[in-house]
């Protein structure tokens, strides 16, 4: 953004920033959550200096939450940045009676973590129907409308009978560009668990597509 603050723009000739992990004791963690409620504060009125100074005190604390949901360093600074984007923006609208300064960075950081692997499960998932229903045709033959439809949503229907667990990992195998092992680092898993839920999902979507296949 033009108008946005430069992320991790560190500013000359400032007093050093408070830990992103202070020492110990409720004492310190207060007063550290005293002077990022004062950053938020003056974020809300545009002070890019109090920006900075926020993104240098919590910038790891948001980050390893990021990478820690998304398992991708390059997603996890991604959604980072959008975190502080979106503080940047809505500094206003905190408020310090529903949660702590670094509370409420987490609940943004956490909701913003989430909704990607939603949308990344889910365009993976609509690529895995696309890529079954033109699996095996004549590119150079072109369907009859009503038989597109009709292949479209028997595709619907057997990956409906996938459980949620196999269709998602499935979809980040084939479709998501992703190893196996890379599968099993996302989704938190052992390697041999992905294996079994690609082998029996694909099972069952095969037998499903042939059936409806035959019943056609």
């Amino acid at each position: 953004m033009a108008d946005g603050p430069r992320f991790g723009q560190q500013e000359p000739d400032r007093e050093p920033a408070p830990p992103a992990c202070p020492v110990a004791g409720t004492g310190a963690e207060r007063e550290l959550m005293v002077r990022l409620g004062g950053y938020l504060e003056r974020i809300a009125d545009g002070d890019r200096t109090a920006f900075t100074e926020l993104y240098r005190s919590t910038h790891d604390r948001v980050f390893g939450l990021a990478l820690r949901i998304l398992r991708r360093p390059a997603a996890a600074e991604e959604v980072t940045q959008e975190v502080y984007l979106y503080v940047w923006k809505t500094a206003a609208k905190y408020d310090q009676r529903l949660a702590s300064p670094i509370g409420w960075l987490m609940m943004i950081t956490h909701r913003r973590a989430v909704d990607r692997v939603r949308t990344e499960t889910s365009s993976a998932t609509r690529d895995l129907a696309y890529g079954q229903r033109n699996l095996g045709r004549d590119h150079d033959t072109v369907a009859e409308t009503v038989g597109q439809r009709d292949e479209e949503q028997a595709v619907i229907r057997c990956l409906e009978t996938l459980t949620d667990r196999q269709r998602e990992t499935v979809a980040l195998a084939y479709y998501g560009g992703r190893t196996y092992s890379e599968v099993a680092d996302y989704l938190g898993i052992p390697l041999s668990t992905v294996k079994t839920r690609i082998r029996d999902g694909l099972k069952r979507l095969q037998s499903c597509l042939a059936g409806a296949v035959s019943d056609a």
